[in-house]
């Protein structure tokens, strides 16, 4: 199957592995993944903080660039959403049915949903010989309803011991810009998510959302843990040959 690859700015300026890693993970599995350099940001900010035409914008310029493509595959549930949910709305808050024409004829997957629900796998081949605790991103919770598609994933991973994360749905506080309008509760609920994570004595934290690993990690590191945050592409991604 052909795909074509959506990184998503957060990606692509932070964390260019994960990237990688959705690239080596599908190639593995059989697809074969186009990259355009023309993909920009998908709007996401200026959309959740109401700018929306600067956002639209932004979503005309997906549509052209990936309009072509039969299914896109993006490893962020925060982007995913956007492009789902928001350019929908997007489109009728500002009075462009071409937006939302072209919005609707867009397949785009998060990585998760792409393998279980279209590749139909669960075992992807993957060797991680850590324990890890999963942290399901509010996006992948709540607005794509990922349910227990990463769980599945996670625990078809041979060496993975999954740790059970208490409290486990509830927000990090991160929330793009609620952490910069809102630090002092921002902090406080990342030191809810940390000490959590902790009590599981887990190795690694992952998710599907690299803007939140970054808030989580970043309190992780301020207490030096030694506990690693990990997008769930790049576990999905690890080989026994690749160590």
């Amino acid at each position: 199957m052909r795909v074509a690859l959506f990184v998503a700015c957060f990606n692509d300026l932070l964390f260019p592995r994960t990237g990688e890693a959705l690239v080596a993970l599908l190639t593995r599995l059989g697809c074969e993944v186009d990259f355009t350099p023309e993909q920009t940001c998908c709007g996401q900010m200026h959309w959740s903080t109401g700018y929306h035409r600067e956002a639209a914008g932004l979503a005309r310029r997906f549509t052209e660039v990936f309009g072509p493509d039969d299914v896109v595959v993006t490893p962020s549930a925060s982007c995913a959403t956007t492009i789902r949910d928001g350019y929908p709305r997007l489109a009728a808050s500002t009075g462009d049915p071409a937006l939302a024409e072209a919005a609707a004829s867009l397949r785009v997957y998060e990585l998760t949903e792409f393998l279980v629900d279209v590749l139909g796998v669960t075992d992807v081949g993957a060797y991680f010989p850590h324990r890890v605790a999963y942290h399901p991103t509010c996006h992948s919770l709540r607005s794509l309803r990922l349910g227990d598609r990463p769980l599945r994933l996670l625990r078809a991973v041979r060496g993975l011991e999954l740790a059970e994360l208490p409290a486990a749905e509830e927000c990090c506080g991160f929330g793009g810009t609620f952490a910069v309008k809102n630090a002092d509760v921002s902090v406080a609920m990342v030191a809810d998510k940390v000490r959590h994570i902790r009590q599981t004595s887990a190795d690694v934290v992952c998710a599907v959302d690299n803007s939140c690993l970054t808030h989580i990690g970043g309190a992780l590191g301020r207490l030096h843990s030694g506990v690693r945050v990990m997008h769930l592409a790049e576990i999905l991604a690890a080989t026994e040959a690749a160590r």
